[in-house]
């Protein structure tokens, strides 16, 4: 976009052309006031800005100082020539400050892709923008400071007199292990933990179902711990979507962590999904490359849960309107959780449920089935005796007495080792979950008896051509995990087990429970 600004005859007035915003239509007054208070000349004529191209909507604060920049410009109080290849974008305060704005990490990748000069921006939005190598950026806290760094004989002392911006290290570098999570907090569950491992090795959608306090969001909450760290790449894209959004902090720099997101299910479809008049990602987005949890999942409307169909499949999510349209990545592992039930306690033996049938069929009703086919390890989540509660206050008090099942760490060294493995196979996929259809077919190893089976389970759980395919994906990824080269029965009957959900009574209509259908 560009800034355009002319000066005429007429009456003192200032008009915005363009498809302003609100926003924008306001900085009339702030920019006024930040020019008198900043020993600037404010033009007593008739002043035209026109916001280039005018056919596309504009919003937000940060055309404050490029408006500010071409004005003085025109009036012939800077030299044209300075504004030559510069981007510059920041909000304008009364005492003429430069505020910080959001966006500004994607417009730094725009300008270098531009072949801009410099870009110009807040003082407090320098680190962030600094994160794109191979352009020269300047950060100050003024319109003052702005115009002397503009200025070739003031620049070199003003960049001198600046801290040095720092990225924050590679990422992965500085988390504290005893930040996140661990796997060793959670006692028993030895279904439940060897899902989570499988989700985080293949890149697999999971839905717990289990009654209150079994340990769903507990699960959940570990995945983001048991994911390879992240590369530049996808640091920079994660912090990029959240630049959009508005969540970076003041000197944050570079996202170093995998993000995990748990929205309400009161959420609307704009809020989860992303939208607006002039798009914002949702946050599926702000998950990307992360985990996105959605507890509680049968309480969300149907009519949201159904828009993540397509996403979950594409990795990506396009939001159309009258006049633009976006585009927001979305590469997330999905973790549902519900209760098998409305009451909570179907299933569960020291728990009475109750529920009638007619009541389990409705509860259930609120998830399509081609959500829940795009879900590939459905695990029941049983409550932990209390034997096992009692081992993990011991360990707590001795941790000679503690649980000897993996933590953590350990289980992320195996999830690398697998991710190593199916990249080598297909060196542009990161998982088994990510691969397109005809890429995982031909790599495929699978010996007949675990053909035979897999077939008869198609036949018995009327699976779709999803389904089956995703039974073949889970079974891939537990032979990654176990270091073995062919898919045989033991992989396809563990990934079976993971299909809770194909034959329950409340996806046939009649009084089951979730798990009726579980091998």
């Amino acid at each position: 976009m560009a800034v355009e600004v002319d000066l005429g005859p007429g009456l003192p007035a200032l008009q915005m052309v363009g498809l302003a915003d609100t926003a924008i239509h306001e900085s009339r007054e702030r920019l006024r006031s930040a020019l008198r208070n900043s020993g600037l000349r404010v033009p007593l004529t008739r002043v035209v800005v026109n916001l280039a191209p005018a056919d596309l909507r504009k919003e937000g604060t940060g055309f404050d100082l490029p408006i500010a920049l071409a004005l003085l410009a025109a009036s012939g109080q800077l030299p044209p020539q300075r504004l030559e290849g510069l981007w510059s974008a920041a909000e304008l305060g009364l005492n003429g400050q430069l505020r910080p704005i959001r966006g500004v990490l994607a417009m730094a990748i725009a300008a270098r892709k531009d072949g801009a000069r410099a870009l110009l921006v807040a003082e407090s939005n320098r680190l962030e923008a600094s994160l794109v190598k191979g352009l020269r950026v300047w950060g100050a806290a003024s319109l003052a400071d702005a115009l002397a760094l503009l200025d070739p004989n003031q620049r070199r002392r003003i960049i001198a007199s600046q801290p040095r911006a720092r990225a924050g290290g590679r990422p992965g570098e500085g988390q504290d292990a005893g930040e996140a999570p661990d796997l060793t907090d959670v006692q028993g569950q030895e279904h439940g933990r060897r899902a989570l491992e499988i989700a985080a090795a293949g890149e697999h959608h999971m839905l717990l179902v289990g009654p209150p306090g079994s340990g769903k969001t507990m699960l959940a909450e570990r995945l983001p711990g048991l994911l390879p760290p992240l590369s530049e790449a996808e640091a920079l894209a994660i912090t990029q979507i959240h630049s959009v959004a508005g969540l970076l902090q003041p000197q944050q720099g570079l996202m170093r962590h995998r993000p995990f997101r748990n929205p309400h299910h009161s959420c609307s479809a704009a809020a989860l999904i992303g939208g607006g008049a002039n798009p914002r990602p949702g946050e599926l987005s702000l998950a990307h490359h992360g985990v996105l949890f959605l507890d509680e999942l049968t309480e969300f409307p149907r009519e949201v849960l159904d828009q993540l169909r397509q996403p979950l499949e594409r990795g990506e999510i396009w939001i159309h309107r009258a006049r633009t349209q976006a585009r927001f990545p979305c590469r997330i592992t999905l973790v549902a959780a519900a209760n098998p039930c409305p009451c909570g306690w179907s299933g569960t033996a020291d728990q009475r449920c109750s529920c009638v049938p007619s009541q389990r069929r409705r509860y259930w009703s609120r998830l399509s089935g081609p959500l829940l086919d795009r879900l590939d390890l459905q695990v029941v989540v049983q409550p932990v005796a209390a034997h096992q509660l009692r081992r993990s206050i011991s360990a707590s008090v001795d941790p000679q007495s503690g649980s000897k099942e993996l933590g953590s760490p350990q289980v992320l060294q195996r999830v690398i080792a697998a991710r190593g493995r199916m990249r080598r196979r297909n060196p542009g996929a990161a998982s088994n979950g990510s691969l397109s259809s005809h890429l995982f077919r031909r790599e495929l190893r699978l010996d007949d008896a675990a053909q035979t089976l897999w077939e008869a389970a198609i036949c018995q759980r009327r699976l779709s051509g999803r389904g089956a395919e995703r039974v073949l994906r889970v079974a891939q990824t537990i032979v990654d995990l176990d270091q073995r080269a062919t898919v045989d029965t033991s992989a396809i009957a563990e990934a079976l087990s993971y299909r809770t959900f194909d034959l329950t009574g409340e996806r046939r209509g009649d009084s089951g429970h979730p798990g009726d259908g579980q091998i």
